[in-house]
C-alpha cells in the first residue's frame, strides 16, 4: 500500500498534477510520522487506519467551512477527500452495519452498556476500514440501550 502511494507521488509529479501532489504529500507525511511513532514500518491494515483519519480529519473540516458558508474550501476539503477514498476500501452500507452489529451483539451477548466496548472492538478488529466506526458506536449504544 505505501509503495502504491508513493507510486502514485511519483506519476502525480510527472503529470504535473499539483493539487493530487500535494494531497498524497501531506498522507505519505502522516504515513512517516505513523511510522516513526511506532519505530516500525506500517502494515496494511496500519496504513489504512492513518488514511481513514486523514480522511475523517477533513470530512469534520469540511462540515466546519460548510457551517460558516465556506463552500470554496469546503470542495477543496472533499477533492482531497476523494483522492484519500482512492486507498480505501469501500465503506458497507448501514444496512449492512446493522446486521454485522446484530450478529456480533448475537454473538458476544454483552451484559447491558458495560459489554459497549468489547462489541465495538471486535467489530472493529473483524472489519477494519470497512466500516463507519461512528455509526458502527451509535448502532450498538442504541441496541445496548433497547436490550
Amino acid at each position: 500500500m505505501f509503495e502504491q502511494i508513493t507510486k502514485d507521488l511519483t506519476n502525480a509529479m510527472k503529470e504535473k498534477e499539483a493539487f493530487k501532489l500535494s494531497v498524497l504529500r501531506m498522507l505519505k507525511s502522516a504515513l512517516k510520522n505513523e511510522e516513526i511513532n511506532k519505530k516500525a514500518p506500517l502494515t496494511d491494515d496500519e496504513v489504512l487506519g492513518v488514511i481513514k483519519k486523514q480522511v475523517k480529519t477533513r470530512k469534520d473540516s469540511k462540515a466546519e467551512y460548510e457551517s460558516y458558508n465556506r463552500l470554496d474550501l469546503a470542495n477543496d476539503l472533499q477533492k482531497e477527500i476523494d483522492i484519500l477514498n482512492t486507498y480505501l476500501p469501500e465503506e458497507l452500507s448501514e444496512d449492512e452495519v446493522k446486521k454485522i452489529v446484530e450478529e456480533t451483539i448475537n454473538e458476544i451477548k454483552p451484559e447491558g452498556m458495560k459489554g459497549m466496548g468489547i462489541v465495538i472492538k471486535t467489530i472493529g478488529a473483524k472489519y477494519g476500514a470497512q466500516v463507519d466506526m461512528g455509526l458502527v458506536s451509535k448502532l450498538v449504544k442504541e441496541k445496548l440501550m433497547n436490550q
